[in-house]
């Protein structure tokens, strides 16, 4: 007797039922379990490529479009709150070659309103097999409603942002520009991304819908519309081929206006790439002339070798192994420091540097910045170009603004420095409160020699080359430069680098002016070009309408022939 445990037998006659697969060899079990697995991804890739031709290619188009469209920047505003960059939104046309029936008719047509789009390489592109190609970015309301009216298939467009600077080519150094796609290329728009708006954009928290907060700059556009309307009457006045205009804060270091033509319009950047689009404020650097007279008569007086009563012989030329050197306008006899200061001897400057010598001059041009690059939040800023040999020749051209190399801010910020006690504080160009300045400042003269350049300053818009300079009310000091220029490595003496580096109250000073012409020629009646006759009162027309608007007080009740200091 057999006895069976579950189920029972089959019948006489019944057919035994066996599983799908039944085999009990285990490699014919992986081989059937592989290709299920292969028949379902089949099956998967076969759905996903129907749907790819299935889904809206417009809707692609418009993803695709949405990747590259430019991410939003915040407002640049001056210190006011004036806007001075800001986004707009504009279009941007593009086209999907593949639902483009008839390349032809669609360029005839698109070229009928954008003449510039009737080129071998748009037919290229429509012709080609692509999904999305840009035809144009930042098109005209205009334009976007007539090609819309043309009814095109497969020609779109995207909404995006476009920078816009209201102010046109009014502060363009300053605040710099940027590229199709939104992002800073110079000035204060590329500092802005370096500060972390790059960062922002690349992760999506800057996009088109969200708003950023403004950024205040230190400038005053105020101040800056006055620097550059002075600067464009000083270069049709005297001819100039180029101008630069700087307003300093003394004691904060706060850049309120900066101007360097020629000029351009950031709204169209492509003007930038100018040669003489440079801007020489920050980035030019040049041989200053008789400005730099002022560091190294603070020099001499910061020493204990020299005071303001010492005298020097400028009664005759310097020889200097092989090299003689003059005056412009000699006196041919001894000279004071303040005569040397406001008759500008070179001859009394040289003699002042050889007193201090060589090491003590580097060190002291040094300590001022002359000899780095500046600190700032500005891209352009230049180095110095230092003499290859710093000998007692050098020394000795040195004083009187040769054979060295600076920016114009170099002069500006080294300025500021001899007029607000001795600090030296590097430029800003975002607000900066006097403690924050404070915490950065190094002193560099003393408060005595400070007064003294005071001192001087005043003088020598009293009695000497400075008398243009005046603003009745504003007692306004300074010193001129006319240095000569370099054509093929010789001096010219009919191409000048004129200056005037001036502060005003002097009596209190607030803040530095400092206006260069390039290459002035005399007014009709005038034989000579000197600073004296075009920086100067270029600089007293800056002060005359500034001085207002910042909230200097003017003062009538000196007299205008007192000295601040008595020596």
């Amino acid at each position: 007797m057999r006895v069976h445990d579950g189920d029972p037998a089959p019948k006489k006659g019944q057919r035994e039922e066996k599983p799908l697969f039944a085999s009990s060899n285990p490699r014919d079990r992986i081989l059937f379990t592989m290709v299920v697995f292969a028949l379902a991804y089949v099956l998967i890739a076969g759905r996903l490529v129907v749907l790819g031709f299935t889904t809206d290619a417009p809707t692609i188009a418009r993803l695709t479009a949405a990747d590259s469209v430019s991410a939003a920047r915040p407002d640049l505003v001056d210190r006011n709150g004036e806007i001075l960059a800001t986004d707009i939104r504009t279009a941007s046309l593009y086209a999907e070659p593949r639902r483009i029936l008839d390349v032809d008719e669609a360029i005839e047509l698109l070229s009928s309103v954008m003449p510039s789009l009737n080129t071998p390489q748009t037919r290229n592109y429509l012709a080609s097999d692509a999904g999305f190609v840009w035809l144009k970015r930042e098109i005209t309301p205009d334009q976007k409603r007539r090609i819309h009216n043309l009814g095109l298939p497969g020609i779109g467009f995207v909404d995006e942002n476009r920078r816009f600077y209201p102010g046109g080519p009014t502060a363009s150094h300053f605040l710099g520009h940027v590229n199709i796609d939104n992002e800073g290329i110079a000035g204060m728009e590329k500092f802005v991304d370096g500060e972390g708006l790059a960062d922002l954009q690349a992760f999506g928290f800057a996009n088109k819908e969200r708003s950023l907060e403004p950024v205040p700059l230190s400038l005053d556009l105020r101040v800056q519309h006055v620097v550059r309307d002075e600067l464009t009457k000083a270069m049709d006045r005297y001819k100039a081929v180029a101008a630069v205009g700087i307003v300093l804060d003394v004691h904060t270091g706060e850049v309120l206006g900066m101007s360097s033509l020629p000029d351009y319009d950031p709204n169209d950047p492509a003007l930038a790439l100018q040669p003489d689009r440079l801007n020489r404020a920050t980035a030019g650097v040049f041989e200053m002339g008789s400005v730099f007279k002022s560091f190294n008569t603070a020099m001499a007086l910061d020493t204990d070798r020299i005071s303001i009563d010492d005298s020097f012989d400028a009664s005759k030329p310097l020889r200097v192994r092989g090299n003689t050197i003059t005056d412009f306008h000699g006196k041919h006899r001894v000279l004071t420091v303040p005569e040397i200061f406001i008759y500008s001897s070179n001859i009394g400057s040289a003699k002042m540097a050889q007193a201090v010598g060589v090491p003590g001059q580097k060190a002291f041009f040094s300590k001022i910045g002359m000899t780095d690059k500046l600190p700032g939040q500005l891209p352009e800023m230049a180095r110095p170009m230092l003499p290859p040999k710093w000998d007692e020749l050098t020394s000795m051209t040195i004083a009187f603004g040769h054979g060295i190399g600076v920016t114009p801010m170099h002069t500006a910020v080294a300025a500021a420095a001899l007029m607000n006690g001795g600090k030296l504080i590097p430029p800003s160009f975002v607000p900066r409160s006097r403690e924050e300045a404070d915490g950065l400042a190094k002193q560099v003269v003393s408060p005595k020699t400070s007064d003294q350049m005071r001192y001087l300053f005043r003088l020598n818009c009293e009695r000497g080359s400075g008398r243009r300079a005046e603003v009745p009310g504003y007692r306004v000091g300074g010193k001129t430069g006319t240095a000569e220029k370099i054509v093929n490595g010789r001096y010219v003496g009919n191409k000048r680098f004129n200056s005037f580096l001036s502060a005003f109250p002097i009596d209190d000073p607030q803040y530095v002016v400092l206006i260069v012409i390039d290459e002035p020629k005399p007014e009709e009646g005038q034989y000579s070009a000197t600073a004296g006759l075009n920086a100067a009162p270029t600089v007293a027309a800056v002060i005359r309408r500034i001085a207002p608007m910042l909230g200097v007080t003017p003062r009538f009740d000196m007299d205008s022939n007192a000295l601040l200091v008595s020596y």
